[in-house]
């Protein structure tokens, strides 16, 4: 019998399944934000780089700087602070 498989992607296959009627566009991938300012990671399928793990899907983050592309965003899961390096495409802003 086959060994379940326990990897990073493992159970998301809805979440990194995109919808073929909505595309990334450039301006996804462009986009800035401010130091301090909160935001919603949704991962986007199309975009592999700075991808995070399936359990930050849907959790609202703290940015707390950028390096290179990719903003650092600070999240809390479980009562600990985790700090994660994430694409531009993962990130909305909240209304």
């Amino acid at each position: 019998m086959a060994q379940k498989s326990h990897g990073s992607q493992q159970g998301g296959r809805k979440i990194l399944s995109g919808d073929h009627r909505n595309k990334t566009t450039v301006n996804e991938h462009l986009k800035e934000f401010e130091e301090g300012e909160n935001v919603v990671i949704k991962i986007d399928p199309s975009t592999q780089e700075a991808r995070p793990h399936v359990r930050y899907h849907g959790k609202t983050g703290t940015v707390t700087g950028k390096r290179g592309q990719a903003y650092e965003i600070e999240v809390s899961d479980g009562g600990k602070t985790k700090h994660l390096q994430l694409h531009p495409a993962h990130l909305q802003e909240t209304e």
